[in-house]
């Protein structure tokens, strides 16, 4: 940890840094190498709006969990990219970035691979912690929360299934820009890869699995996911052993 000194007006503030990014583990590669930023030093919970709530959204974008507009404001996009980093790190996701959310931001876990030996370009979807990561040239460009199957039986609109999101590898077969109604409701920016599977952004994204099937992408990251999952882009979806994200990364974080 290391200590500055920044002017304001006439006065001076004692502001603790942290250290940038130190080589390639990481678990984002976003984050820029000498860039210093503020500790978050207490909790900031949902619907805050202050100064605290932009040092948590600048770590947060550091790392790569896009948590919307750099703004102060502690809203659903903060909130689902919270979500993200406290699952990645072992940490029940709640409402908050309490004690322990700061602390892991000081070395957040390395975010590994879902599939070994893999393609660098891909998206790995882990349906135990409800996590998309975007890969490219084998490294995380960007991790979001997002809502799965529900693992239940549903008879709606005249349709009646089991809302299960396949285990599997698949490949993106189509995709429709801009909003688009199913049977089951309405995508926004879907791109399928299995029949009518999809991941696509949702207005509503909780932290339970509540979709068909489909993996529901928060709105303000749906377009760049869209964008990134061309037709043929592999998609795995796995859903993996508890112990997985569980512990931190050591020296590569």
């Amino acid at each position: 940890m290391r200590l500055a000194f920044a002017a304001t007006g006439s006065m001076t503030v004692l502001l603790t840094l942290l250290p940038g990014p130190a080589g390639a583990d990481r678990s984002a590669p976003t984050a820029a190498k000498n860039e210093l930023l503020p500790a978050l030093t207490r909790t900031v919970r949902y619907k805050d709006y202050n100064q605290d709530v932009q040092i948590l959204q600048e770590h947060l974008r550091r790392w790569g969990y896009s948590p919307g507009s750099v703004n102060g404001y502690y809203g659903d996009e903060t909130a689902a990219a919270v979500w993200a980093f406290q699952k990645v790190n072992g940490l029940k996701p709640v409402m908050k970035a309490d004690e322990r959310t700061r602390d892991a931001l000081f070395a957040p876990v390395r975010i590994r691979p879902l599939v070994r030996r893999a393609p660098g370009r891909r998206i790995e979807i882990d349906l135990r912690r409800r996590l998309l990561v975007v890969w490219k040239h084998h490294r995380p460009v960007l991790v979001t929360h997002v809502s799965t199957g529900a693992d239940t039986s549903y008879c709606e609109r005249g349709m009646c299934g089991f809302a299960r999101t396949p285990v599997g590898n698949f490949r993106v077969t189509r995709r429709i820009k801009g909003w688009h109604t199913g049977r089951l409701g309405a995508m926004y920016y879907p791109a399928f890869f299995r029949g009518g599977v999809a991941l696509h952004g949702s207005l509503t994204v909780p932290r339970r699995k509540a979709s068909h099937g489909c993996v529901r992408i928060p709105m303000h990251l749906a377009k760049k996911v869209y964008r990134f999952a061309k037709v043929g882009t592999p998609v795995y979806v796995r859903k993996p052993a508890k112990k997985r994200f569980s512990g931190r990364g050591g020296s590569g974080r």
